[in-house]
C-alpha cells in the first residue's frame, strides 16, 4: 500500500486495474478548455455519459435541480446560485454545445442583473458577462453595452479583454485607444493592465515592421503591365537570372521536340479538286436569309405531350399516400426533454430559463449567438 502512495498517478492508476478513470483519454478532443481549469474527476464522470444513458439522463436531472434553485432561493447573495449552475454546466457538459444550455443560463444571468447596481462594479458578474461574450458571434456589441451603463468600468479585465477582441479583428488603433483609457481610470489591477498594454505594443511594431518588409519587397520587383515589352537594361537582367541548369534543360527540351505533323485529308476528290467556288455558294455563305429563316427554331407552337406515358405500378398510389402520412422527426436525446411545470408567480427570466430546458433549446442558443441582446429592453440599448 505504502508503494503504492509513491507511484505518479498514471503508474497508480494502471496498479489499481480500475475500469473506469481514462474518459478523459478517450474523449479529450470533445472537451472545451476553460481558462480556470477542470476537475479531473468531474471530467471522467461528464464524458462517461457519453455512452450511458442512466448516467446522462442523471445529469440533466441535476441541471433542472440547479435550476429550480436558483428560483427558491432566499440568501443575500441572489448571483450565487446562478453562478453555482454556470460551473455545474460547464464541468458536467465539457463539450459544450447548444444542447447544454449554457448560452441561455449565462444570457439569463447577465439579464437578470444588468440594472443592479451592487453587482456594477462585482467581478464574479463581470466574468459572466464576458464568458457570454465569448460565445456571441460578434462581441462588440457586449462590450459597448457594459461600457453605456456602466458594468465593469473599475476592472482591468474589461479593458483587456475588449482591446484583445479589437485586436483579433485588426482594429489596432481602437485596441490601443481602450487601453488608455483604462489606464487613465487606472482600472484595477493596474499593474496587469500595464503589462497586457506593453505586450500590445510589442505585437503592434511587429507587425508593422513584417508590414513594412513585405511592402519594400515588393516595390523592389520589376512593375510591367500586360501586353507591355521591357527595356534592353531589364531584359538582360531577366535574362542573367536564369540559372544554367535551367537554360541547359530549355535547350534539352527543344532538341527533343518533335516536328507538327500537319493532317492531310485522304479524299481524293476533295485534294485533288482545284476548282473555284461557284456563284450559289458564294451567295449561301454571304447572305443570312429570311427573318423567317432565321426565327423557325422559335416559331413552333406548345403542344400537349399526350404521346408516351409512364407506366404506373398497381398499388403504387396507395402506398405512397400511406409511406407520406406520418414522418418520424430525429430529435436528440439532449434537447427532448420534457418541459417542466412553472409557476405563474415566479421570476420571468428564471421561468424562461425552465422552459428552455424542451427541445427548442438549440434554436434559442443560435439566436442569442448572433444576437445576444434580442431579449433585453429598449431602454437598456447603448445610445
Amino acid at each position: 500500500m505504502e508503494d503504492l502512495q509513491n507511484l505518479d498517478p498514471e503508474t497508480e492508476f494502471l496498479a489499481s486495474n480500475q475500469q473506469t478513470g481514462n474518459e478523459w483519454e478517450l474523449f479529450k478532443e470533445n472537451v472545451k478548455p476553460l481558462k480556470r481549469g477542470r476537475n479531473i474527476g468531474l471530467l471522467n464522470n461528464a464524458l462517461k455519459s457519453q455512452f450511458d444513458n442512466g448516467l446522462k439522463k442523471s445529469l440533466l436531472e441535476n441541471r433542472r435541480r440547479l435550476i429550480e434553485a436558483i428560483d427558491e432561493y432566499q440568501g443575500d447573495d441572489p448571483l450565487q446560485p446562478w453562478l453555482q449552475c454556470i460551473k455545474w454546466v460547464q464541468e458536467s457538459f465539457p463539450s459544450g454545445g447548444d444542447c447544454s444550455g449554457i448560452v441561455v443560463i449565462l444570457e439569463q444571468c447577465v439579464r437578470i442583473f444588468w440594472h443592479t447596481d451592487r453587482y456594477k462594479e462585482d467581478a464574479r458578474y463581470l466574468k459572466v458577462w464576458l464568458e457570454y461574450a465569448e460565445n456571441c458571434a460578434d462581441a462588440e456589441v457586449i462590450y459597448n453595452f457594459l461600457d453605456a451603463n456602466n458594468i465593469g468600468q473599475t476592472h482591468s479585465l474589461y479593458y483587456t479583454s475588449y482591446a484583445l477582441h479589437m485586436e483579433s479583428k485588426n482594429k489596432m488603433k481602437s485596441a490601443n485607444d481602450i487601453f488608455n483609457l483604462g489606464i487613465s481610470r487606472r482600472a484595477q489591477p493596474i499593474e496587469k493592465l500595464e503589462a497586457s498594454y506593453r505586450k500590445f505594443l510589442t505585437r503592434s511594431l511587429r507587425k508593422q515592421n513584417t508590414t513594412t518588409e513585405e511592402d519594400s519587397t515588393e516595390n523592389h520587383l520589376p512593375v510591367r503591365s500586360f501586353g507591355t515589352l521591357l527595356s534592353n537594361g531589364e531584359a538582360r537582367r531577366q535574362n542573367t537570372e536564369i540559372s544554367d541548369p535551367a537554360r541547359k534543360k530549355l535547350k534539352l527540351n527543344r532538341a527533343h521536340n518533335a516536328p507538327l505533323s500537319i493532317y492531310k485529308d485522304r479524299n481524293d476528290s476533295i485534294t485533288q479538286s482545284h476548282e473555284p467556288l461557284s456563284m450559289f455558294d458564294m451567295r449561301t455563305w454571304n447572305t443570312l436569309g429570311t427573318r423567317a429563316e432565321r426565327n423557325k427554331e422559335n416559331a413552333a407552337i406548345p403542344t400537349t405531350w399526350a404521346s408516351n406515358k409512364i407506366p404506373q405500378r398497381p398499388g403504387s398510389r396507395s402506398r405512397a399516400a400511406a409511406t407520406s402520412a406520418c414522418i418520424e422527426v430525429f430529435v436528440d436525446e439532449e434537447c427532448a426533454e420534457l418541459p417542466t411545470t412553472v409557476k405563474q408567480d415566479g421570476n420571468p427570466s428564471v421561468l424562461q430559463l425552465k422552459q428552455g430546458d424542451s427541445k427548442d433549446l438549440k434554436k434559442e442558443t443560435e439566436l442569442l449567438k448572433e444576437n445576444p441582446l434580442r431579449n433585453f429592453p429598449l431602454n437598456s440599448f447603448p445610445r
